[in-house]
């Protein structure tokens, strides 16, 4: 059955043009059209799309307020459109808190080498988003913030991601792996000197969720490598410093790691770590080349992070297409590090913490919720 689209933007050259890309693809189906967030929402309910494409910036209702009734009457994945602005990433995460799952810049030059590509991606995005739908309403996860439970104390600069794998590729853990059976952890024991979280579609809430939970003497410095474009990592990391109890900032070349304090990988740039265990620097560069998709990449981040801390390194891999953080998780694992992934219930897209599970990388299967709480029992008795 075809995944029904419902794409709504005041512009009817940007709705002729979304639909002329995802007409491309048999398994997407364009059911209608709307041009306000109160058509949006109307149609919505009438309708009762599979996957909704949002403007922000609208007439009579904008595209903040149209998720928010949206979430509120029925859970449908939407995908936010936004510039790549300052003003543009601050609704774009004012968007995802109210429930969207995902966005993507609208200027497509931003996000791939040309058309083809650009148009393959939107739908490979379209796709991986409808799956969280087919899934069944109670395991769609991106409800808005501010109606959930509190925790229990628990781009790439071109957004370009490949397809989350199939269920059919799944593996368990190996039998030599020790995995805790859910709903019954127990610290490892083990001790560390930092925490990476690596993550992509849906990271963004994700983040905030487990951020928002820590305390204020978290004894860990924390790297954070989202896929997110230039303009947007910046305005994030303020975004979360502002709701944290811990600091949070955009990683700045030379910064020298300190506990409490999360470090959050530019957008565009690779996030590398030197230095030693007990004295460790972040170095940002700049990375052109084609061999790389990912801009920050987990996996360049968590390569560098074994070099520096072998074992001493509790590495989680959130929501997001593709795979990246499987290579580099495979060196930590080599280093006797430990790896947490997200199960797939919570997440937007099952690729990277799948993959992570595929590959028999996996100590801790952990539900967003229980994030938090679980890495401050596991730091507690480290």
């Amino acid at each position: 059955m075809a995944i029904r689209v419902l794409v709504v933007d005041d512009s009817s050259f940007f709705r002729r043009r979304l639909t002329e890309i995802l007409a491309k693809d048999g398994d997407i189906d364009v059911i209608d059209t709307a041009n306000n967030g109160r058509e949006a929402v109307d149609k919505a309910l009438a309708l009762k799309p599979d996957v909704i494409t949002m403007d922000v910036e609208m007439p009579v209702l904008d595209g903040i307020s149209a998720v928010r009734e949206i979430m509120q009457q029925q859970r449908i994945p939407i995908l936010m459109f936004s510039s790549l602005t300052h003003e543009g990433a601050k609704a774009t995460f004012d968007a995802l808190e109210a429930g969207a799952v995902d966005f993507l810049p609208k200027k497509f030059e931003d996000i791939a080498r040309d058309k083809d590509e650009a148009g393959q991606l939107l739908r490979d995005r379209v796709k991986a988003v409808a799956r969280k739908r087919t899934l069944g309403r109670q395991t769609f996860s991106n409800t808005p913030l501010a109606s959930r439970p509190a925790p229990a104390a628990s781009d790439s600069s071109r957004l370009s991601e490949r397809p989350a794998l199939t269920r059919s590729s799944f593996e368990r853990p190996k039998l030599n792996e020790r995995v805790s059976p859910r709903g019954a952890f127990q610290a490892s024991g083990k001790s560390y000197k930092l925490v990476a979280i690596g993550t992509s579609t849906g990271g963004p809430v994700a983040l905030q969720r487990i951020i928002t939970a820590l305390p204020a003497d978290f004894p860990l410095p924390i790297v954070l490598i989202q896929h997110m474009p230039a303009a947007f990592t910046g305005a994030f990391a303020q975004r979360l410093n502002s709701l944290s109890k811990i600091e949070v900032r955009e990683a700045q070349d030379n910064d020298v790691l300190r506990p409490g304090v999360a470090y959050l990988a530019p957008g565009g740039k690779q996030m590398l770590l030197e230095g030693n265990d007990s004295s460790c620097r972040l170095r940002i560069k700049e990375d052109d080349s084609p061999r790389i998709t990912f801009k920050p990449s987990v996996d360049i981040t968590f390569a560098t992070a074994a070099k520096v801390f072998s074992d001493k390194v509790l590495a989680i891999v959130l929501t997001g297409m593709g795979a990246d953080g499987r290579e580099g998780a495979r060196l930590l694992k080599q280093q006797g590090a430990r790896i947490w992934a997200q199960d797939e219930a919570s997440c937007v897209v099952y690729g990277m913490p799948q993959a992570i599970a595929a590959a028999g990388l996996m100590d801790e299967e952990v539900s967003l919720n229980e994030v938090a709480a679980r890495l401050i029992t596991e730091l507690k008795h480290g």
